[in-house]
């Protein structure tokens, strides 16, 4: 089992938008993350900063970051980027984080 941290960024102001969208998870989408092997998806919200920080375990051959080519994380994507800093193909910013520190 591999752990996964990324980053991403929250438009200012949008922290309910966004707890509100993630609530409601596309079932689809849910199922998508789990046939991947993604369990135990985090996200945190650092709110003087508007930084997201996402943790996740991954027991197939990577995480939620390597699901872009579905049309459901597309639309998913598009469905986001109006509360998030995306990149032109509507992905969010994204930056993977080292693990410099783990206790089991």
């Amino acid at each position: 089992m591999e752990r996964l941290a990324f980053k991403m960024y929250l438009n200012e102001g949008q922290k309910e938008e966004y707890r509100k969208r993630h609530n409601a998870l596309w079932p689809e989408l849910h199922k998508l993350l789990k046939d991947a092997g993604v369990s135990e998806y985090s996200i945190f919200l650092d709110e003087e900063t508007s930084l997201l920080f996402a943790f996740q375990k991954v027991s197939g051959e990577g995480g939620s970051q390597d699901l872009g080519q579905t049309e459901i994380v597309k639309k998913w994507w598009a469905f986001m980027a109006d509360i998030m800093k995306t990149n032109p193909d509507n992905s969010p910013v994204s930056i993977p984080l080292e693990e410099v520190f783990y206790m089991e």
